[in-house]
């Protein structure tokens, strides 16, 4: 058995939930295990309709980009100020800390603590920001607009899932994303992350993404939402499977047919989750469904939200989080229709078995 080299994925992801007060410069913090300073955090006002909103360290706390929109590049006043050692900083705007409609969720990932290094394994020179340990790295580079030209990511091996977004130049486009588990996982298959949209043929990334001469880059194609115009800048988030700690896969719904609990799939990760997103790639109308351990604690986990929707928290959707992976307990067309195939992420909140052989107590 292949045992985790992560026993405290705290150290790696966390999810916060905190209730606006209004008062500027206030830190929130995170209740892991351990403490964590974050890399990449992602944030959503829970009770009403508002932008989710995500920043990096490498680009800077106060630059936001917006997952469910095609904006490049935006500062936002009085939003997110600054990442923590344990947490991160938010002012007194409505969507991060306001005293109505005023509960919030933000999910957060280590990369590097900040510090970047040149990576020239491509064609094109990229900023790259490591935690080989966690398998994610955050990427930044300028296009050249040549069909083909690869960006080193920083990983010791072939990412499964890269989230590509255009941060300024030329027109504004949506989130290129690559996933594993998509039907032509070669790269000719690709999803937006601001859409429902089924997975697709286009020109995102190179027909071989991952050229056979090397597993230290991806290849982009001549298109605005990986590599165009010329002169324009990027933002990639990549991410590969840490046995115990994260997991990048893909599952067949079957609709949990005449069933008063909903027998849906279990899916192993080989860990219990917890935050996972799911997206259905065969068919279109599928939205990028989020749940965590944290706005619901209790089995079945009800409460989601949608990575390319401006929507409030939506209910209903019935996921177990088990030991070692987790189970649909809904028919959902996000989660669970019957014959249709889907990709997701999960992150854990402990591993099946420890670093030491030693099976995780379930909770």
């Amino acid at each position: 058995m292949a045992y985790t080299t992560i026993n405290d994925p705290s150290k790696h992801f966390q999810t916060v939930i905190w209730t606006g007060d209004g008062n500027d410069d206030r830190s929130i913090t995170f209740d892991g295990n351990s403490d964590m300073q974050p890399d990449m955090v992602w944030t959503k006002r829970r009770p009403t309709a508002s932008s989710h909103g995500l920043r990096d360290s490498t680009r800077g706390a106060v630059v936001e980009l917006f997952p469910d929109d095609t904006a490049m590049d935006t500062s936002v006043a009085d939003r997110f100020q600054a990442f923590e050692s344990d947490g991160f900083q938010v002012g007194t705007n409505a969507d991060i800390n306001g005293t109505s409609n005023n509960t919030y969720v933000a999910w957060a990932w280590k990369a590097n603590g900040g510090t970047t290094s040149s990576n020239g394994n491509g064609d094109i020179t990229s900023t790259v920001q490591v935690s080989s340990t966690a398998g994610f790295s955050i990427v930044t580079y300028t296009a050249t607009a040549t069909a083909g030209d690869t960006v080193g990511h920083g990983l010791s091996s072939q990412p499964e899932m890269i989230m590509v977004k255009k941060r300024a130049g030329g027109d504004a486009y949506g989130w290129g994303v690559w996933h594993t588990g998509l039907s032509n996982n070669n790269g000719t298959k690709q999803l937006i992350l601001d859409t429902s949209a089924a997975e697709a043929t286009q020109d995102m990334f190179n027909d071989a993404i991952f050229p056979s001469s090397s597993a230290t880059v991806f290849a982009t194609g001549q298109n605005n939402h990986t590599n165009f115009p010329s002169g324009a800048t990027y933002v990639a988030y990549c991410f590969n499977s840490v046995q115990g700690y994260s997991k990048f896969g893909k599952y067949t719904g079957n609709g949990s047919p005449s069933s008063a609990d909903f027998d849906g799939p279990f899916v192993y990760t080989g860990f219990k989750p917890a935050w996972i997103m799911c997206k259905r790639s065969s068919a279109s109308d599928g939205s990028w469904g989020i749940i965590d351990n944290k706005r619901d604690t209790t089995n079945p986990i009800q409460i989601a939200l949608f990575a390319n929707t401006s929507g409030a928290d939506d209910t209903d959707k019935k996921v177990d989080f088990l030991s070692n992976g987790f189970k649909l307990r809904n028919s959902r067309d996000d989660f669970n229709t019957d014959g249709v195939n889907y990709v997701y992420m999960a992150f854990a909140e402990q591993p099946f078995v420890t670093s030491s052989g030693v099976p995780a107590t379930a909770r």
